[in-house]
């Protein structure tokens, strides 16, 4: 923890600007008519940046309590939670920001992207529909956000899938790829296609290099073109190979493999769906073949563009290879993984693997954050670095380099509140991180162990699932020895609820805690291991006696973590906790849950609340 003792002071004098003084950064608006001028003046900045700060903004957020990532979620709820809002809302806002660290200075570049979904190519994908909360809404006219803009001049995109259903949809040819001969024997179904199919390509080729047929009529020529079944691509002689699978595709490409000296081959799925084909286009020359490739290369590029259309943005950045600074990773990218590269996995372990193929570092703001103080009170970016200015000794300033189309235009600022935020939290943990014209990756000491944390509390050991629910104490409790409590009597507070446990069964004559997850909800936190199961079998058991009775029979139910996690990865995200719970006990019967094939979960435990419901 940094602090007075680390050599840093309170400061009661601040120079770093303020909301006032940030009215002279400006941000540059991109919308579907700037935005190939814009990806160019990108690309120069991204390139030599050290960081890249991502920020969005959906159409709103989860709204229940117990939907909201909290600090009893382990990796795996917290992924569900943020899955669910994820498919839920739609992002119309993706600032970008490329950025340099220089001593104790901060250069940024950036762009904000204004989104929305369209059918522009005409694939009849399914239309997208998502929700949207008045309160958003509401937020981001009062900010300035133009939605008549944002529809009509909005960037659309296509995640990488759905590029390639769209290339299949339209019947776009793809350069193919010549495949080597099979070691193993053709059937005889096979051995007569790639028959038929290498003794055409021979008299195909063989009518066009004969040069005795050059002077033959043009009838004549017509005549052999049909016979032969031979097209042109451009100026120059093809044919069309029919196939019915796309094990055909591969063995026509086989054949061809024997003719590739002059002979290049294009792909064709039928459009919309069916059967594909391939044409096979005959050069002249070596030379005429490689220009052949470079224009089927220029033109495949300039489709992919016209399909990906946003997602320009993140292939850039990802082939920069750039850390990427958010505010906080796992809502973030849950948003982008699905509009950019497919749908959501259904674990977090597929999700983490496939998304550091493309952001291989990702730094969360929110975790430096809690490294330098506990910041639980600090509820947006403006409050953080009026506490840092308070506290710390770490001047930063900021320079917002001027980008065409971004004067005197100021939505998007917190784009740049997060490159400042994050320049300021490296500074005081000592670990300013020090560009490399060598290595734009180079990152500085402490830093590094702060990269690819999506887990909703950093903790030092990197395959840790441990959990926190208060702020200082430290205590472990394993999540076998939490129990969760529904249907109680409304309006109760923790304490209240704690005040009727006590006394009820001797089950609760140890030393536990309670705290509210929702106001139909509540944890219990038994101090002592193997309590839990105990509380979970008495509620099931038809010996049920006292006090304790008289809760249940009024409605008193409880559930494990398990239950719990359960509720989460099957998406029942009931308004309440309580009722999740109750639809997802319609199909079981008791209380008791078998805890040997449990994973060892643990959670963090103190004695200072920060789940604000507990005092209702």
């Amino acid at each position: 923890m940094a602090g007075k003792g680390s050599g840093l002071f309170l400061r009661r004098f601040c120079t770093n600007p303020t909301d006032a003084s940030a009215r002279k950064w400006s941000v540059a608006q991109v919308y579907k008519s700037n935005f190939a001028e814009s990806l160019e003046g990108l690309k120069a900045h991204v390139s030599g940046s050290d960081f890249v700060a991502v920020w969005l903004r959906r159409t709103g957020s989860s709204s229940a309590a117990w939907h909201r990532v909290s600090r009893f979620d382990t990796l795996e709820t917290a992924y569900s939670k943020a899955k669910h809002a994820a498919e839920k809302f739609q992002v119309l806002q993706f600032a970008v920001c490329p950025f340099e660290v220089r001593a104790c200075k901060v250069v940024a570049h950036p762009y904000n992207f204004h989104l929305f979904p369209r059918d522009e190519l005409e694939i009849k994908r399914p239309s997208y529909s998502f929700m949207c909360q008045s309160s958003h809404l509401a937020s981001m006219v009062d900010e300035g956000f133009d939605f008549n803009a944002c529809i009509y001049d909005g960037i659309s995109y296509l995640s990488r899938e759905q590029e390639c259903l769209a290339k299949v949809w339209k019947g776009i040819p793809v350069h193919g790829k010549y495949t080597e001969k099979s070691s193993s024997s053709p059937s005889v179904a096979d051995a007569v296609f790639l028959e038929r199919i290498r003794s055409r390509i021979k008299q195909w080729k063989n009518a066009f290099e004969d040069s005795s047929t050059r002077n033959d009529e043009p009838l004549v020529r017509s005549m052999r073109k049909l016979i032969l079944g031979s097209e042109e691509y451009g100026s120059r002689p093809s044919m069309t190979i029919d196939v019915c699978s796309q094990r055909q595709v591969q063995l026509a490409l086989e054949v061809l493999a024997e003719f590739s000296e002059d002979l290049v081959p294009l792909t064709v799925p039928a459009k919309g769906a069916g059967a594909w084909a391939v044409r096979v286009i005959l050069t002249s020359s070596k030379e005429d073949k490689n220009l052949l490739e470079q224009e089927l290369q220029n033109l495949e590029h300039e489709q992919t563009k016209a399909f990906r259309g946003f997602r320009e943005v993140i292939e850039l950045i990802s082939a920069a290879q750039k850390p990427i600074v958010s505010l906080n990773s796992l809502n973030d990218f849950t948003s982008i993984y699905p509009m950019f590269l497919a749908p959501l996995p259904s674990n977090v372990d597929e999700f983490l693997r496939s998304l550091r193929l493309v952001f291989p570092q990702v730094f969360d703001v929110n975790h430096l954050m809690k490294e330098i103080a506990p910041l639980g009170k600090t509820t947006d970016i403006t409050t953080a670095l009026s506490f840092l200015n308070n506290r710390f000794f770490a001047p930063v300033d900021v320079e917002v380099s001027p980008v065409t189309g971004s004067e005197g235009k100021y939505h998007g600022l917190n784009i740049v509140r997060i490159c400042h935020l994050f320049a300021k939290l490296c500074s005081i943990l000592r670990s300013a991180p020090e560009s490399s014209q060598s290595d734009s990756s180079h990152q500085a000491g402490t830093l590094e162990r702060f990269v690819n944390i999506y887990r909703p509390w950093p903790s030092a050991d990197p395959l840790d699932e441990s959990i926190s629910i208060w702020r200082k104490d430290t205590r472990r409790v394993n999540c076998k020895d939490v129990v969760f409590l529904w249907g109680f009597e409304k309006g109760l507070s923790s304490k209240m609820l704690k005040s009727q446990l006590q006394g009820s069964h001797k089950v609760f004559s140890e030393n536990f805690d309670v705290r509210l997850v929702d106001r139909s909800c509540a944890i219990v936190i038994f101090w002592q291991p193997g309590l839990s199961g105990t509380l979970l079998s008495i509620m099931s058991s038809s010996d049920l006696s006292g006090p304790l009775l008289d809760l249940v029979s009024e409605g008193l139910k409880a559930a494990g973590y398990d239950m719990y996690m359960k509720l989460c990865m099957l998406g029942l995200f009931e308004a309440d906790l309580a009722d999740a719970f109750d639809h997802n006990f319609a199909d079981h019967n008791g209380y008791f849950e078998d805890h040997s094939t449990r994973k060892n979960y643990g959670i963090h435990s103190n004695s200072e609340s920060m789940i604000y419901l507990e005092d209702l």
